[in-house]
Order: C-alpha cells, then structure tokens, then sequence
C-alpha cells in the first residue's frame, strides 16, 4: 500500500483509497443536483472526502460545529440556503432538521442525507465557503469567503512552513473552525507529503467546544507522534499546567505548534517552550480567510503574533486599530461588502521596525478608568494569567477609580490575592487591579461564559459578578471583602 494520505479513526486512506470515496459522493451530488449542502460531523476521512469534492465540483460545503445549539444549526442552514444537510449516525439519532433520502458510508462512516425545505438565498457572487462563527452574540454570523481568500492562505501557509519539514499533522481542533480546515487540513493536502491525523475528537479528549480532558490529549499526541498541532490559548495553558504537575515534557516529534484564536501571552509561550513545545503565536480572522501572521522558528518575537504573510495585506489606523485588505472577504451571509476597501478589524496593536505585529486588545473592549485612562484589558489578563495560582480572568473598571477583576481558579483566596499582587508589581498604577471576585463557573461555551474559541463573553460575565462581594487586594498581604462594590479608591 503506498503512502497514507489521512489516518482517522476508521482506518487508514492512501489517495487511491479517497479517489473511490470520492467517486461515490460526486455521484450523489450529481444525483441529487446539489449545488450547497450543510454538514454536522466529527473530524475523519468522511468529511475530507466531502470537503474536497466540494471544492473540485464547484458546490458549496458548509461545515457547522456541533457544538452549535438546535437554534443555532437552524439559523445557519437559513442564512446559507443548504439544499441538504449531512450528519453522522442513523435517522432516529440525528435529531437534526430536514427529512431523510438518503444514507451513504463515506470512510466507513454511516452518514445521513436530509432535505431541507427549499430556499431562495442570495449569495454573495463568487462565494466558496461559507463559515460560522460563534462570535459574542447568540446568532452565529456566516463569513463568506472567495477561493482565492481561502486558497491563498492555505498557499501562504504551505511556502511559510516549508522550511520545517512537516510530514505528519495531528487535528486537534475540529474541521468545521475554519483555522483547522485552512492550516491544518487544505494545507498539508496542497503539499501532498504531510500525513493528516484525525481522531474522534472525543478521543483527542476535547467535547463540546471547550471541555477538554488534557490527559487523554497528550496520550494521543504521545500515541500519533506528529510533527505539528494547532492548538487555542486555553488548551496550550491546560497542557502546561498539566505537564509541570506530572514532571513531564511534550513528545520530541513536536516541530511546530501554532497557537491562536484568542490572547496568548510572551510567558505563555516561553513557559511552553521549556517543557518541549514548539509553540508560535499567530495571529488571523475568520474574514481574511484564517492565518494572517504567524511566528515561525527562527523568526519570531516574543510578545508578537509574527509577520504578515506574504498574501495579507495589514495595516495600522491612525486610532491604532488594525485593518485588513482582503478581497477574499465578500461579506456575510445576507450582506455583502465592497472587497476593495480596508476592514477595521476591531483590534488593536502596532507593526514594529522589523515587520512584527503586537495587539494589545479589542477596540470595543477599551476601558477608561475614571481617572481618564486607557486601558485594554486583554493586557491585563494576560499579566493576571501568566500567574499559576490563576487559570482565568476577566478585567472590568469601566468609569470607576481602580480595575477589578473576575478570577476562576481552584488555588486559595489567599494565593489568588498574592498572585494579583506579583501581577501588580509589573504593572503601571492605572493598570493594577484593586479588587477581585472569584467566578461563578468557568469561562466556556457550556456555562455561558465564553465563545467556542474561548473569548470571554464579557457582558455575560459582568452581569453574573457585579454584584458579588468583592476581595480587596492589600499590599500588605490582607484580604478585605468590598460588600459595597466599587465605592472606594485606596488600594491599601
């Protein structure tokens, strides 16, 4: 058998074992005269298969999470127009909108066709994906993209990394992010020499959107030995931690792990370069067709998110807010945008004399004390994070005289205000936090409280803990419940 293209967790699939799969499914596609079609499936041979004959046949493929709710699942199949919707499973067990015509086995998974009622739906002209983010409201926004945006990345990334001799990839992010099917899926098939890994994502440990079990992670990626991984802040953070706990280093096939889809950290990343990780901050949207910048070895800068690649084309406002030009951008679905225009991209940060690019936070996220500064919270938290004793936080101070923040962590009230305090010492006076409270739950998507790539959901959060009894954090080491919220000034 010549060499495997992609491993999942049915089996093992050369080329010549996918073009036969392939074959069948062009055959329904034809059959059924679709032309746009939804899928809810697990990472495996089956959606590289509907993926990529998608993409030769001109049809739009839509992958959707499956962490989405019901709502969610049917608000998106509304805005794209789906003819069909393909899930995994039997009829009584795929409790998903539509009426069954069909069931096929795609990589020896049993998959089911539903018909959806029929829809007039203007795309946008040119449109080639279609993908959904979670975003910070409820209603996910569908983000169509050119081939030449999604394409164009997916070639960027491949001459990028070509340096670093990448053979085999491990998907530990699910296929329907738009990050893991650009960077870890359409480019390594571009190079046809990189051996794609794709477990059950359950057995990867990661459920839901952001459940993750780290032992069973690294026991795979001990288990499957490959070269890279693309892995969110929160999973990177949760596989140190765990690794220092148990007094162990990352495999030494690792050579390349991006990192990104939210605020990583300068500390972050050089705590998991010491145990064995090669972890590179980039940075991207979902707008530009995924990766914009990318740290690589041997070119990096800590505290950056890397330089442009060579097929994006960024820049710095005069307000300090990033913009993009990107003519794979053609809107979302329902609205449609000029492509030739700059788009403000919401975030802050600035391009150094060597290319690099630094964020310091979200625009709409910039807080002003009431002492009249600036402050982007983001900075913030990551200076609180990079503390052991704290797992997560989250900075509000909107209009009051001192920060305070919303912490989850299991270490003691008392570790926690001592790691506020070290954060604070390297941190200017406006920016320290005063006073603190601990979480009701964790930040994730099942409580409510974060975004599937593990953004904080900041008005969710604020409305949960405002009125909680607040823990003063004293110089001297003392603990001082604030019962009447933001009414003091001395941080004492």
């Amino acid at each position: 058998m010549s060499r495997a293209a992609i491993q999942d967790g049915a089996g093992v699939w050369n080329d010549a074992a996918l073009s036969i799969e392939k074959g069948h499914f062009f055959a329904l596609l034809e059959e059924r005269q679709i032309t746009c079609f939804a899928s809810v499936t697990d990472n495996s041979g089956a959606f590289v298969v509907m993926d990529e004959v998608a993409q030769e046949a001109g049809v739009l493929h839509v992958p959707l999470p499956a962490f989405f709710t019901p709502a969610q699942i049917d608000h998106a199949l509304v805005a794209c127009g789906a003819q069909y919707l393909i899930v995994e499973g039997s009829p009584e067990h795929s409790r998903r909108p539509g009426r069954a015509v069909r069931s096929l086995t795609i990589c020896h998974r049993p998959l089911q066709v539903l018909a959806l009622p029929v829809r007039s739906i203007e795309r946008p002209p040119g449109t080639f994906r279609v993908s959904f983010t979670s975003g910070s409201t409820g209603q996910p926004k569908g983000v169509c993209l050119s081939r030449e945006g999604v394409m164009g990345t997916a070639h960027a990334l491949v001459a990028a990394t070509e340096a670093i001799g990448l053979r085999r990839h491990l998907s530990a992010l699910p296929f329907s992010v738009l990050l893991e099917n650009v960077a870890g899926l359409i480019a390594p098939r571009l190079r046809g020499d990189v051996e794609c890994v794709m477990p059950p994502l359950a057995e990867l440990g990661l459920t839901g959107s952001s459940s993750l079990d780290v032992a069973r992670m690294d026991a795979s990626v001990r288990q499957y030995q490959p070269d890279s991984l693309i892995l969110l802040p929160q999973m990177l953070r949760a596989w140190c931690a765990w690794l220092r706990a148990y007094d162990k280093r990352a495999p030494d096939s690792l050579k390349f792990v991006a990192v990104g889809g939210a605020t990583v950290g300068e500390r972050l990343v050089a705590s998991a370069h010491g145990l064995g990780i090669p972890a590179y901050e980039g940075y991207g949207l979902t707008e530009a067709g995924s990766v914009l910048t990318l740290n690589l070895p041997g070119q990096s800068e800590p505290g950056s998110v890397g330089r442009v690649l060579p097929h994006a084309q960024l820049r710095v406002s005069p307000q300090g807010e990033v913009e993009i030009q990107s003519p794979g951008f053609l809107g979302y679905a329902g609205m449609s945008r000029d492509p030739s225009s700059w788009w403000p991209t919401g975030d802050l940060g600035s391009i150094d004399e060597g290319g690099f690019v630094r964020l310091t936070g979200r625009r709409s996220n910039l807080l002003i004390t009431g002492f009249g500064r600036n402050v982007s919270p983001e900075w913030v938290e990551t200076a609180l994070r990079d503390q052991p004793a704290i797992d997560e936080a989250v900075v509000f101070g909107e209009g009051e005289p001192t920060l305070w923040a919303v912490v989850w962590s299991s270490a003691t009230p008392e570790a926690i205000s001592a790691a506020i305090r070290q954060a604070n010492h390297e941190l200017p006076d406006y920016a320290r936090i005063g006073h603190w409270c601990p979480a009701v739950a964790p930040f994730s998507m099942q409580s409510g409280l974060a975004t599937a790539n593990g953004r904080p959901r900041r008005d969710r959060i604020l409305d949960q803990h405002r009125d909680r009894a607040l823990l003063r954090v004293g110089d001297r080491g003392a603990l001082h419940i604030n019962k009447s919220s933001f009414s003091f000034i001395s941080n004492d």
